[in-house]
């Protein structure tokens, strides 16, 4: 069988496993990634908290489908913009939509449209750097409260919270840090509708937390005990809760650091203020018809991402995804554009590998022999950046570091698109 063109739309961990997936099954097949910003890795550059390197080390992985494996990849071309997804489909066999959920989720309660309520999608996008970004100078105030109790929100309150010097070894970069933390916090507030055992972080994250100085931890309510909770992961998350309590029990401070507050099963009502955020109110609590306020200068929602993107045909009214992915004769969708916004980054290959099945098992049914990237309109052949374009961006905020950090991100488009369109040495 004559292997298929191939484009996938997004270079997140959705697009490159995916290309992973469907190389496995053609050797030969041209598989090409676009994506609308000149960089690759998506999620993984951007969506990943930038004190945790280890767990961007995966593009080592990616880079290798670039470099090895055959696969192009093709930036600065967005859907709508540069290319209708006619014109990609009418240029390739098969299209893969792999774009990923970007925007926040909304609370739906009376304020939740208020000045100083943030996305945590937003702010962790704006920490590392990410060009739509910019203008993104929260004010939090003293005060701030974060709803959502996964790992998302306790990025976001490490991130807040943690002294500055423990940030050497990091990726975030000291003007990130500065414009989404003008002055430091004095408490912290965190929400969540589940009980302690039934939180959605993992307990790794909350004993990160815990080996942080400066930092006092308090409980509104008593912990159950671990060992009263059959379930290991949950006894384990449990057991890391108290070690938090217990910290601040054995340390007595009351010290200048940020003061972590850890609320459970309490549901958001209403955020109060008319100009700004004041104040967000609660129901829930033991009995379940309780009523907590707590004062706020500022609301974090980390509440997960609103399930649509304006790329899939039909726009926002147009009909999901089936069991395997298909949208279309010819078009498919991975990750969480396809399931929703859930999972972590490992979860995305299973996710590929099953859309890989489906896309090769439908090709032997269809007419192949698109030509790909070359049959596109010449404008956009034009604005594409490639491969080496990101090498070289990478090489630059590599020799850009500030001290103590591992990389200097560029955050401006227009700097990111010359160093990637720039005429390597010795010609093109």
């Amino acid at each position: 069988m004559t292997a298929p063109s191939i484009a996938i739309v997004g270079a997140g961990p959705s697009g490159c496993y995916l290309a992973q997936a469907l190389r496995k099954q053609w050797a030969e097949a041209r598989i090409d990634i676009i994506d609308r910003l000149p960089v690759p890795f998506g999620l993984v550059r951007y969506g990943v908290a930038p004190d945790h390197p280890g767990t961007k080390a995966v593009t080592r992985q990616f880079e290798r489908l670039f470099e090895r494996d055959g696969i192009g990849f093709h930036g600065n071309l967005a859907l709508g913009r540069d290319l209708a997804l006619d014109e990609l489909r009418e240029a390739y066999d098969v299209v893969a939509l792999a774009t990923g959920l970007a925007a926040d989720r909304r609370l739906g309660i009376p304020g939740d449209d208020l000045p100083g309520v943030y996305g945590a999608g937003a702010l962790t996008r704006r920490l590392n750097d990410h060009p739509d970004e910019q203008g993104l100078r929260p004010d939090l105030g003293r005060r701030a409260v974060i709803i959502g109790q996964g790992n998302v929100g306790l990025d976001v309150l490490r991130l807040l919270s943690k002294p500055e010097a423990a940030f050497e070894g990091s990726e975030l970069s000291p003007e990130a840090l500065a414009a989404c933390r003008a002055k430091p916090l004095a408490r912290l507030d965190i929400v969540g509708r589940s009980s302690a055992a039934e939180a959605k972080c993992d307990a790794a994250m909350l004993r990160e937390l815990g080996r942080l100085a400066g930092l006092s931890f308090h409980f509104a309510a008593p912990l159950p005990a671990p060992e009263s909770i059959e379930d290991k992961a949950a006894s384990l998350r449990l057991a890391a809760f108290h070690e938090l309590a217990e910290r601040h029990t054995e340390s007595h401070t009351e010290n200048n650091g940020c003061q972590i507050h850890f609320h459970f099963g309490w549901t958001p009502e209403a955020v109060l203020g008319e100009a700004w955020v004041g104040a967000v109110r609660f129901h829930g609590g033991e009995s379940g018809r309780e009523t907590l306020e707590l004062a706020a200068d500022s609301l974090i929602t980390a509440i997960g991402f609103a399930q649509h993107d304006p790329n899939l045909p039909g726009g926002p009214e147009a009909p999901r995804p089936d069991d395997q992915g298909r949208l279309a004769p010819g078009l498919y969708c991975t990750g969480w554009l396809r399931r929703g916004p859930r999972g972590t980054i490992p979860e995305n290959r299973q996710d590929a590998r099953a859309v890989a099945a489906t896309i090769a098992a439908d090709s032997t049914k269809r007419p192949l022999g698109r030509p790909g990237f070359a049959a596109l309109p010449a404008a956009a052949i034009a604005r594409a950046t490639d491969f080496a374009g990101w090498k070289r961006i990478q090489a630059v905020e590599a020799a850009e570091a500030p001290t103590g950090r591992l990389c200097r991100r560029i955050p401006d488009l227009a700097r990111l698109l010359e160093i990637a369109q720039a005429t390597p040495v010795g010609g093109p």
